[in-house]
């Protein structure tokens, strides 16, 4: 009975004290532990296993049970401890919250108190600044009454004694005295509804006015319109007059300046009156030297009399300017059929000097928006046409050589006086542009003369093909003759000389570059087998004489410079003319004659080089080569066309050394012409023996060889053939050794045959396998079944671009078919 209670108070317990996880996580973290009595999770069973894990371990089960049993007295007499001192924690409590609550009323008087002392502390200092800000008030609507009355007064004896001054025209006096009045009247502007102030601002502006009629009739009387007498100088009182109109209104200024500028320069309209012999082209020197002279006098006799802001000398000048242009355009529109190139070009050239000395003299401050489009200077430029003054010999050779990475001098700073008068020669400059047509005219007549007579250039394998002298002549022209007409006028000018330009850059490309290029002749010797065989090296000629590749050589390099040159110069033109005009300046169609010129010139040498080897392939196609009975070295044939190559191309790469990628352009031309054609003449070579077929491989293979040097054939300095041609190379040459090993295959058995063809050649033409069954020397009966079989085993089209490139090179053939292969192989290497 005892046990059972024993486990149901257990029970009872252990329900009681059932924590939740949290809670015993707190308690962990709070009293860490590491005895296996107080973790949550205590089994008793696993306990005693730990305390007795074997039968021998419970021999000390008395000493283990008497220290569980202290333990248990351990903890019972702390609980008690822990019980006793929790039974007077409640009434300490209760006693610390009453005397917080004391505290916190008493710390709530206290506030109350404070506040109420800040209160009455705010109200006191109210009663005190009020009196300080009505005093504060009161001094400053004082200040401002004794500072308005100063003003009142001093506006008040200011226009009296203005009144009185302007009377006496004391200038000098009044100038300061009315500034000080505007002032002060500024101050005033909130009391105009006063009468009084309303009254002393009509006395001023009254002044004013009485001012500028006095100061202008002061002028008028000292500088009278009528009339060219004036006194010998000015005087003091003008003087001061000048400087009282900087204060008035500015139209009074303006008047002034008017009215002085024309009578200063109406002695020049009289002077130079459209009747008058001084006033025409020839004699265009005359206006400038008399406006200098009237500068110096101004400076003598007036310069003091203006303030120096007023800038009169210059305001001097510019209406000279104006006045001359109009006088100019009237009298050439007059005298239109009477102006010559060399005088309006006198004429434009003392022009712009005189434009030139106004700019180094003023600041062309005076000149209004509508006189001048004053432009921003253009970056440096590495354009050859770029040509400063001080470097132009320099850039006149860089242009020549075609250097455009010689850095230029950055263009000075535009004149700000440029066209103020010159602009009313730009009507008149289609005499200039007439006369440039003439004179390219003349010029390309006597480069045709010229090329006539000294005859095609020598050859040159130093430095490269010779340009033209005549080319770098042309363009150096171009360049003065847009120089000049830029100076003259960014308008349509430019455009007209732009057209010009064109014409005559065609012109060139016909007479001088395409009239030149040696014509070829339509029929050639055919060479036989005996001329072959007792053919020497050197004895045949080329079509193309020396001299004629040469020339055609060099115009190509002419023909190179003057595209890089012409598209320079449309970039000058574009740097020149107006922006508005620039989409007007179009060399296109120019540049396109010029690469013609290039493409006809390569197609030429292709040609040359091509006919020179068509009576060797013509020979290689009547030879009998099912009568060869033995493989030897290459035939007499392919030495022939060697012979060629080695004769022109050399010459051909040392005159094209400046233009390396023309030359490669060539033996791309020539390899994409030559090798269809030897391949043309293959199959023309039937019937066929094996031997005739291995020497005819032996033959392919030497002129690979000679095709794949052919870019530094006959160098000191051997270099890489560009990647481009040799692939053309390989291909071509390479399906031309296929279809002479497929001639050398048995065709039986058929089906291998068949198959073999395809795999080598991966041609499903039936035209090209008749053509090999003609080289093999098939009956036609043969030949009937192996096309049908042909037709049968062709493979399904290819599902993508690369279906037909992994097809092999060699197929299986029969035992005595490898070892004749093996055998020319053989012999191959031992020739190389």
């Amino acid at each position: 009975m005892m046990e059972e209670e024993e486990l149901e108070f257990v029970e009872e317990l252990e329900a009681v004290l059932q924590l939740t996880p949290d809670v015993q996580l707190a308690i962990e973290q709070v009293f860490p532990s590491q005895d296996p009595l107080d973790r949550a999770d205590f089994n008793a069973v696993e306990y005693i296993n730990t305390l007795f894990p074997t039968e021998q371990s419970l021999a000390n089960i008395d000493e283990v049970v008497n220290k569980i049993r202290l333990k248990i007295r351990r903890l019972d007499d702390n609980i008690r401890t822990v019980v006793r001192g929790q039974t007077n924690v409640g009434q300490d409590g209760r006693q610390a919250l009453e005397e917080a609550q004391k505290a916190i009323q008493q710390l709530f008087g206290k506030i109350k108190d404070i506040k109420d002392k800040a209160e009455k502390s705010e109200q006191m200092v109210k009663e005190i600044t009020r009196d300080i800000k009505q005093l504060d008030h009161a001094k400053r609507h004082l200040t401002t009454s004794i500072t308005t009355l100063n003003h009142l007064h001093m506006l008040a004896g200011g226009v009296d004694s203005l009144e009185a001054m302007t009377r006496r025209r004391q200038y000098g006096e009044v100038a300061n005295l009315l500034q000080g009045v505007m002032n002060v009247l500024e101050h005033f502007h909130k009391y105009m509804g006063i009468p009084q102030i309303r009254q002393l601002s009509e006395r001023v502006k009254a002044a004013q006015t009485e001012l500028g009629q006095q100061i202008l009739a002061d002028f008028e009387e000292a500088f009278p319109s009528q009339g060219t007498k004036r006194p010998g100088g000015p005087s003091n009182v003008l003087r001061d007059a000048c400087q009282v109109a900087n204060i008035l209104d500015p139209r009074i200024k303006q008047e002034i300046i008017k009215k002085f500028i024309k009578q200063h320069l109406s002695e020049y309209l009289v002077l130079f009156q459209e009747n008058q012999d001084v006033a025409w082209l020839d004699k265009i020197d005359r206006r400038y030297a008399w406006i200098k002279r009237q500068l110096v006098d101004y400076e003598e006799k007036y310069g003091r009399m203006f303030p120096r802001e007023w800038y009169m000398a210059e305001r001097i000048a510019v209406e000279f300017c104006h006045i001359t242009r109009t006088e100019l355009a009237k009298i050439m529109r007059t005298r239109a059929k009477e102006i010559e190139v060399k005088l309006l070009l006198f004429a434009i050239q003392r022009t712009t000097n005189f434009e030139g000395f106004l700019a180094k003299r003023f600041s062309g401050c005076t000149l209004t928006d509508g006189t001048l489009k004053k432009l921003e200077s253009p970056p440096a430029s590495t354009n050859p046409f770029l040509e400063d003054e001080p470097a132009a010999e320099m850039e006149e050779l860089a242009m020549e050589k075609g250097d455009l990475e010689q850095p230029k001098k950055p263009k000075a700073p535009d004149n700000p006086f440029h066209g103020i008068v010159s602009k009313c020669f730009e009507p008149h400059l289609y005499v200039y542009i007439e006369s440039q047509d003439k004179n390219l005219g003349e010029l390309i007549d006597r480069f045709v003369a010229d090329f006539k007579a000294q005859g095609p250039p020598k050859p040159n394998t130093d430095e490269g093909g010779a340009v033209l002298p005549s080319c770098a002549d042309l363009f150096v022209y171009y360049k003065k003759c847009m120089v000049q007409c830029s100076q003259l006028s960014t308008g349509e000018p430019m455009i007209a000389l732009t057209t010009i330009f064109q014409k005559y850059l065609r012109e060139y490309a016909w007479k001088i570059l395409s009239g030149n290029l040696p014509k070829t002749t339509s029929s050639s010797g055919g060479l036989t087998i005996s001329s072959l065989l007792k053919e020497k090296e050197g004895s045949e000629a080329a079509k193309f004489t020396l001299e004629e590749l040469c020339l055609i050589c060099s115009i190509l390099s002419t023909a190179e410079y003057c595209l890089a040159t012409t598209q320079q110069l449309e970039e000058k033109l574009k740097e020149k003319v107006d922006v508005s005009l620039t989409e007007r300046i179009n060399l296109t169609g120019e540049m396109d004659t010029f690469s013609t010129v290039i493409s006809s010139s390569i197609q030429l040498l292709v040609q040359d080089l091509d006919a020179a080897c068509d009576p060797a392939l013509t020979a290689m196609s009547k030879m009998q080569w099912q009568n060869v009975e033995h493989v030897g070295d290459q035939s007499p044939y392919v030495t022939s066309v060697i012979l060629h190559i080695k004769q022109n191309v050399p010459i051909i790469r040392d005159n094209l050394a400046s233009t390396r990628k023309y030359f490669t352009q060539f033996c791309i031309k020539f390899a994409n012409s030559f090798i269809p054609k030897f391949i043309t003449h293959l199959f023309k070579c039937k019937p066929i023996s094996m031997v005739g077929a291995e020497q005819l491989l032996l033959d392919t293979h030497s002129l690979k060889m000679v095709l794949l040097d052919l870019p530094s054939i006959g160098s000191q300095v051997v270099r890489k053939a560009p990647a481009s041609y040799t692939k053309i190379v390989v291909k071509g040459m390479t399906r031309a050794e296929m279809i002479l090993k497929v001639v050398m295959a048995p065709h039986e058995p058929l089906v291998v045959f068949v198959d073999n063809y395809i795999k080598l050649l991966t041609d499903c033409n039936t035209e090209t396998f008749q053509k090999i069954l003609d080289m093999k020397g098939l009956k036609r009966s043969e030949q009937s079944s192996m096309l049908e079989l042909f037709r049968q085993r062709l493979p399904a089209p290819p599902s993508g671009p690369e279906g037909s490139s992994s097809l092999s090179l060699l197929a299986p053939t029969p035992e005595q078919e490898s070892s004749r292969i093996r055998k020319l192989e053989k012999l191959i290497k031992k020739r190389l």
